[in-house]
């Protein structure tokens, strides 16, 4: 199991999901599935960061269609870097 690092921003970004109406669960799902290195299924829609300067060697995927979740894993340090949350509008 990956430890879970939550970044500064991330923290920002949870707490205006939650003023949003996000639903807190689904990013739990997600997170609890990332930190036991299992697989996201397809309808998360995971995929690398391609060419973007601010998350370099990071991952996105969708938790809802326009609430994303971009996050790094380390497997020598066994961290799972939780960087941001929010949506495509908020994050790019």
């Amino acid at each position: 199991m990956l430890k879970i690092e939550y970044q500064g921003q991330f923290k920002k970004d949870y707490k205006l999901a939650l003023k949003r109406g996000c639903n807190p669960e689904l990013l739990t799902e997600v997170i609890s599935m990332l930190a036991n290195e299992q697989e996201l299924p397809e309808k998360y829609r995971d995929h690398n960061l391609m060419n973007s300067r601010s998350y370099k060697n990071a991952r996105e995927c969708h938790i809802q269609p326009d609430w994303l979740l971009i996050y790094q894993t380390n497997k020598d340090i066994l961290t799972l870097k939780l960087l941001r949350t929010g949506s495509h509008s908020d994050l790019f």
